[in-house]
């Protein structure tokens, strides 16, 4: 998946590359970046998981899809602000939704609620390559 993430042939699919809080080395997973309110947005759909341990200690990280890689800063959501990506993140990848108590139709204070179980990084482009 991450081969064909990486070359682009995934929709909606990029690979996030972030520095291992314990090792250093970088570390890849492909994941689906939303754009909502003008913004671009990470979401965590099945939680804390190893990737998000390390952005939350590395602060930056590059999405490559392609011959394209971008180089960004991350900042983790408020629950206020990850309510509404995450609902629009269940509507962008439905298969995901098992991993919510919220409901698709759900209002956006639901996913809120949640925003605890499932983290969201609002990034901010540093360069393109």
């Amino acid at each position: 998946m991450r081969a064909l993430a990486r070359a682009g042939l995934v929709p909606r699919t990029v690979v996030l590359t972030v520095r291992g809080r314990k090792s250093g080395e970088p570390r890849s997973i492909p994941v689906t970046p939303i754009e909502h309110s003008g913004a671009v947005w990470l979401v965590s759909p099945y939680g804390t998981v190893a990737w998000v341990h390390n952005l939350r200690a590395a602060g930056d990280l590059t999405l490559s899809r392609g011959r394209t890689t971008r180089r960004f800063t991350a900042r983790e959501a408020t629950p206020a602000e990850a309510g509404p990506v995450l609902k629009r993140y269940v509507a962008v990848a439905p298969i995901v939704l098992p991993y919510f108590t919220a409901g698709a139709d759900d209002p956006t204070e639901t996913f809120s609620a949640e925003a605890d179980r499932h983290p969201v990084f609002a990034l901010t482009a540093i360069d393109a390559r």
